[in-house]
């Protein structure tokens, strides 16, 4: 297994520092059922703010992963070519080798600390998710948050995980005093669609819970629709019971993205549609024939399709490139009593 010279974009990788040496790896597995066949891989990192490639298509400059590899195990997964640069597998490696960076609060508080950092807006959960599984047992977050807390800094959290509400009122104090987003990623509600293509992540109905539970907390929950599926999860039926549900949830906003298929992953999500739905290989094949993306006609339809059905359940999308955040209007000094925050686009 290759640890030096590792960039969390596997972009210009050789210019990199490294991020953490394979004398800093410890391998641990855990005898539980949630774990059964996972391996963990606990590092030291050297860096954990990660700059967003210039090429990107992200809204955003910086990133925070805490983990590499996801247990959520979506076939689709964008981040799945980054576990190469490990010489580990962007299949079945990536659902179960998981990267853990055991020491990313301290390091987080560190790069916060530096005159040289301009405390600009941290993503997280956008390349793996950083409430998967293992934050049950690792429990980065809760540090992550508190230094970002500290510091006033804006961040923003997208997750399929329900794991979040355990660090709600963390994220309540931290809206008290810096702009906080957070965002559930459900793409369709389609239950056996769900257990085949995201079968270790909560089922589409639990994630709408977490967006319930933070509606009623006064916390507004932007609902990102991703990835749409051609073929599988696009017909207009389809695509307005899914906004139907989040909106009834009480999403403050929804925003569809129709999937991409970069190397890595879409080898393997094609292995899983020829297993599974073959008869629709030739027309993925022809669909995103000229690269990862599926063309421009084709998304604008079903962005249009779902903006159309927002606004027919009184939900609005977000605009575009905008990330969805909480401001709160009172200071860190004002008495810990819950009360409403209200969801602003900056």
């Amino acid at each position: 297994m290759r640890w030096e010279n590792l960039s969390e974009s596997g972009h210009d990788r050789a210019a990199d520092a490294a991020l953490f040496g394979a004398d800093a790896v410890t391998t641990r597995t855990f005898d539980t059922p949630e774990f059964q066949g996972i391996t963990f891989h606990e590092v030291r990192a050297r860096s954990i703010v990660n700059r967003v490639p210039g090429a990107s298509r992200m809204p955003f400059e910086w990133t925070v992963n805490p983990y590499r590899g996801c247990t959520h195990a979506c076939v689709y997964c964008f981040a799945r070519k980054t576990h190469s640069y490990l010489d580990l597998d962007t299949g079945l490696d990536f659902d179960s080798q998981i990267v853990v960076k055991v020491n990313a609060p301290e390091l987080l508080r560190r790069d916060l600390a530096s005159p040289r950092w301009r405390g600009e807006h941290i993503a997280m959960g956008t390349n793996v998710d950083c409430y998967q599984r293992a934050e049950g047992r690792y429990r980065l977050m809760p540090g992550i948050i508190d230094a970002l807390r500290e510091r006033a800094n804006p961040f923003s959290i997208l997750t399929k995980g329900t794991l979040i509400l355990r660090d709600l009122d963390l994220l309540t104090r931290a809206a008290r005093v810096t702009d906080v987003g957070i965002s559930v990623s459900v793409g369709f509600t389609d239950a056996e669609l769900w257990r085949t293509v995201e079968p270790g992540t909560p089922a589409p109905e639990r994630r709408l819970d977490v967006v319930r539970t933070l509606a009623g907390q006064g916390i507004g929950c932007g609902v990102l629709m991703a990835p749409v599926l051609p073929f599988l999860s696009d017909e207009p039926a389809q695509l307005r019971a899914t906004v139907r549900a989040i909106a009834a949830a009480g999403a403050t906003s929804v925003t569809p993205l129709v999937l991409h298929l970069r190397p890595g992953a879409r080898e393997w999500f094609m292995a899983w549609l020829a297993r599974h739905h073959p008869h629709l290989v030739r027309r993925y094949e022809r669909l995103y024939a000229e690269g990862s993306y599926a063309p421009k006609w084709y998304q604008r339809r079903v962005t249009r399709q779902v903006h159309d059905l927002a606004r027919e359940y009184g939900i609005g999308p977000a605009r575009a490139g905008m990330p969805r955040r909480i401001r709160a209007a009172r200071p860190e000094t004002a008495p810990e009593v819950p009360g409403p925050t209200q969801l602003s686009f900056l």
